[in-house]
Formats: C-alpha cells, sequence, structure tokens
C-alpha cells in the first residue's frame, strides 16, 4: 500500500525518479535512435534525468533544467560540479506555468530531447490544497455540457503540460519522452490525435510505479518522435522498459480511441448506431442515506439506522453496481425510493398518493437540498436523474461500469416490481425474459466480447461506459450469429405496442 503523501508530495506531484529508472529511460531513449543535439527538462527535480542524459548523450551540445523547487535545483547543481558537462548544463529556477519557454526553446539546437517526470496530481486535488501551483483556467480538453457540470473537467496537471510540450514539437523536429500515469497518455495522444497534430510515432513502456514511486496506478515511460514529417494515429504498447516487441497497438479510429486496433479491426463491421436498442444509465438521486434502504425486523430501515414507514409505491428493489459486477441479481439487499418517472416530473401528487412517503422526503429536505450538483437546481423537491419509460421496464440486460469484466447479465422483475439500477450501471430494457435472454445471449457471445474489449481500458476507474457500449450495433450482431429473425420479432411486438399506446392516446384526447 503505498504510504501518505506529504504536502509537499501531494502539491506538487514531487515524485522523484530514481536514479536506476532515470538511465533505464535515457538509455531506452538511445536505443531508439534518438540523437539530441539538445536536452530539455522542464520540471527536473533533483536531476536523475540530467545526470543520465549527461552522461548518455554525450554529444549533445546543450542541456537545460527548470524546476519551481530551489532546493532541488541547488542539489542538481551540486551533483554536477567538477564534471565534464558542467559548462554545457543551464539550470533555471522558474515556474513551468509562468516561464517564457519560447525564449528557452528558440535557443535550442534540434532535434531537441523533451525529458522528464511532470507532477503526478490532478487539478481538483490543487483545489483542495488552496495551491496556485496550476495554469491558467481554459477548457483545454474541449468538454461539454453536463460532462463538465458532473465532474469531467477534472484534469492531470501533467496532461496540460505534455500537450504543451507536444505544441512546441509541432514547428521543432525532436522527441517527448515522460513518465506519467498511463491514462494521461492516452488523454495526450487523442488530444493531439483529434486536433490532427504531427506525430510521426508514439509508443508507451509500462513501469512499475509502485516500485519506483510508492504510487498504485499504472504508469509508463510516454514516447513521442517528431522528428521526421510523418502522421501516425497508432501507438505501439510495450510490457515493461525492457520489451523489443510490443504486446499490442493502441490508435485513433473512427474518430475513438482504441485499446486494440488489431481485434477492432477484425470487427468493425460490427459498430454502427442502433436506434432499436439504446443503452441507458441507472438512477442517480446523491443522497443514499435518505433514498436508500434495507429490509430490517421491523421493516425498512434507512442510512441512519432509522425505521421508515413508506407507502410500496415509490418504493422499488434496487442493485447497486457490485450486485450487478458479481453476478448478484436473483435476490435484492437495497431498495430505493423513485419520486419520479420522467426527468423534471413535478412531485407534488406525492403528497396526495403517498402521504407517509412525502412526510418522510420533507423530513429529509435539508439533506436533499444540499446535493452538491447543479443538475438539482431550479428541479421539483426531491428529483433524481437516469429516469424514464426505460427504467420501470420489467426486464433489463445489465452490466457494471466499474467491474473489469464483460459479463452481462439478465435482470428480472422482483415480485411483479421492476428491479432499479444504480447510475454506476448501464442497461438495455426489455419487454420480456425471451427478449432479455436472447439480447444477453448475443452480447456474451465472442464477436460482441472481442469487439467492446478492443475499445475498453481496464485500467480506467469505470471502465465500461455507455459511449462503447451504444457503438456495437446488436442488429449487425445478430445478423453476423445468424439470429437476425428472432431479433426482428421483438422488434414488431414493440412497434406494435407503440401504435396501441399511441392509439389509445388519440381515442382518450377525443
Amino acid at each position: 500500500m503505498a504510504s501518505k503523501k506529504s504536502k509537499q508530495v501531494w502539491e506538487f506531484g514531487d515524485f522523484q525518479t530514481p536514479d536506476t529508472l532515470a538511465t533505464a529511460a535515457v538509455e531506452l531513449i538511445q536505443q531508439l535512435g534518438l540523437k539530441p543535439a539538445s536536452i530539455l527538462e522542464p520540471t527536473c527535480g533533483r536531476g536523475a534525468f540530467i545526470r543520465a542524459a549527461s552522461s548518455i548523450f554525450s554529444d549533445a551540445k546543450s542541456l537545460v533544467g527548470v524546476e519551481i523547487n530551489k532546493s532541488h535545483i541547488e542539489h542538481c547543481r551540486e551533483q554536477l560540479e567538477g564534471t565534464s558537462w558542467e559548462s554545457k548544463i543551464h539550470l533555471l529556477h522558474a515556474d513551468f506555468f509562468t516561464q517564457d519557454w519560447p525564449e528557452i526553446l528558440d535557443d535550442l539546437p534540434e532535434p531537441i530531447l523533451i525529458i522528464g517526470n511532470p507532477p503526478w496530481v490532478t487539478s481538483s486535488e490543487l483545489g483542495m490544497l488552496g495551491s496556485q501551483n496550476l495554469p491558467q483556467k481554459s477548457n483545454f480538453q474541449n468538454r461539454k455540457g453536463f460532462d463538465a457540470i458532473t465532474g469531467k473537467a477534472n484534469f492531470d496537471i501533467s496532461e496540460w503540460m505534455l500537450l504543451k510540450h507536444l505544441d512546441w514539437l509541432q514547428t521543432r523536429k525532436g522527441a517527448l519522452a515522460m513518465l506519467c500515469k498511463t491514462s494521461v497518455a492516452r488523454k495526450v495522444l487523442i488530444q493531439a490525435w483529434k486536433k490532427d497534430q504531427r506525430i510521426d510515432s508514439a509508443k508507451f513502456f509500462s513501469i512499475d510505479a509502485l516500485k519506483n514511486f510508492d504510487a498504485s496506478v499504472d504508469a509508463c515511460l510516454f514516447f513521442i518522435d517528431c522528428t521526421r514529417e510523418a502522421k501516425s494515429k497508432d501507438c505501439e504498447v510495450y510490457d515493461d522498459i525492457q520489451s523489443h516487441t510490443p504486446s499490442h497497438t493502441l490508435g485513433y479510429h473512427d474518430n475513438t480511441l482504441i485499446a486494440d486496433v488489431e481485434a477492432y479491426q477484425r470487427w468493425q463491421f460490427l459498430r454502427g448506431t442502433d436506434k432499436d436498442h439504446v443503452w441507458r444509465s441507472g438512477l442517480k438521486h446523491d443522497c443514499s442515506k435518505v433514498m436508500e434502504l434495507t429490509i430490517g425486523d421491523d421493516g425498512l430501515i434507512n442510512g441512519f439506522g432509522q425505521n421508515v414507514s413508506l407507502e410500496e409505491e415509490y418504493v422499488f428493489p434496487l442493485y447497486k453496481s457490485s450486485d450487478v459486477g458479481n453476478g448478484r441479481v436473483k435476490q435484492c439487499r437495497k431498495y430505493v425510493i423513485v419520486t419520479q418517472h420522467v426527468i423534471g416530473e413535478d412531485t407534488a401528487h406525492i403528497k396526495d398518493d403517498a402521504p407517509k412517503t412525502w412526510k418522510y422526503l420533507n423530513e429529509n429536505k435539508s439533506l436533499l437540498d444540499k446535493r452538491g450538483s447543479v443538475i438539482y437546481k431550479k428541479r421539483p423537491p426531491f428529483s433524481i436523474f437516469g429516469v424514464g419509460d426505460y427504467t420501470f421496464a420489467p426486464w433489463k440486460v445489465a452490466i457494471s461500469g466499474f467491474y473489469k469484466n464483460l459479463s452481462f447479465q439478465i435482470i428480472t422483475p422482483l415480485k411483479g416490481r421492476p428491479v432499479m439500477l444504480d447510475d454506476t450501471v448501464n442497461f438495455l430494457p426489455c419487454g420480456s425474459k425471451d427478449e432479455a435472454e436472447l439480447i444477453c445471449s448475443l452480447l456474451n457471445s465472442e464477436p460482441a466480447q472481442e469487439f467492446l474489449s478492443s475499445m475498453i481500458f481496464w485500467s480506467e476507474k469505470r471502465p465500461i461506459t455507455i459511449e462503447i457500449l451504444r457503438r456495437l450495433n446488436i442488429v449487425a450482431l445478430a445478423t453476423k450469429l445468424g439470429r437476425q429473425k428472432e431479433l426482428d420479432v421483438f422488434k414488431a411486438q414493440r412497434n406494435a405496442l407503440r401504435q396501441k399506446d399511441s392509439l389509445q392516446q388519440v381515442l382518450f384526447a377525443s
């Protein structure tokens, strides 16, 4: 288990590179054929990369190290005193975010090697600390609307830095070699590929972050070559720094970051929009102690351990992500209060329909009103999200977004009530047991599993996203497996039901 971080480590992401790792990384860069005329380390710390690079790339004409921590700079200078490289090395005490980088870069002969180990810290962590060690605020990830509202705009400081490094190389010959989280390296690549920036080639070499930095995170040596006039949207992935053959290739194809290009291309024909099978996310309420209940000896119990008396009409069985991920989908351990059938629905009618439920909600109104997300602002009291007709489908096929396996589960009604799912579960609503069994069988088939896996990065906190699931065209999948006619039966049944409902609405209105 990683040790507790000091404020210095937390605020500045100050994980100093061991000399052995710095040397191995620089030796690898040399083996890749790069012969830098100059070397720049924008966050040089105590100088492990400076020392390794000065020894291995002895023909380079200059080397520049920049560091915000003055004691680190002094330590680095002491280590280099008396060496043959001392006259070629320029160490600068400066802040990355305020430094005039063109002034430094314009004096460096090409090709330039930009090397180092940028801070391992996120913008939200720095916000919690009240730190000023941040770039000026900008929407550099191009997040929009709901993504920004729900927190997806949080970013690693190193991501911002690496994108700046890459910008520098768009008008210069050089290469980038950085130790960073693997997730950060992927984000940098996808940003660059989306902007069609020049990347001649890219490589990830996995490193043991726990051993080298006491950090439980997937990390790599991230190498980008910009020394030739070429463009590639693939990246070779190596199991470690000593590997000579890539284990697989990730890339950017069809406007999508692909985890395994070879597997994706094999099943690419399964991709497409499927309007008949739309993936949904489960309920979002952000107040589990009030909204989620368990069964005790005397009835329902809320998260405060209080006995609660409610009408059944608004209480539904609930499966959490752990239930779905572990296949616990036969018995219910949780229940949830569902206050709306569609987003934005007025909740005032609960007062008359279910007075005990209304009383309970009002007794806990202060907690529900404190929910931080802006999605609840200017909404009816006790609002929830992720709710619609699909929520109340009697049968569902579901998968946890958190668990690192592609195991689709059939969700059956319990005691005649549709089962609710939490917002970390993705599901397809189904009209019958037979339809659910067919859909689940299709999704657990080899073609579906390989196609979806080719786009999933299993090291992510939530690897299975609704965006990935929606790329699979279930009609194309059923056709491949010779089961399209079975699927068509259920489509015809749904269409007939919609026509019947529409007719009833017309008759009622007249």
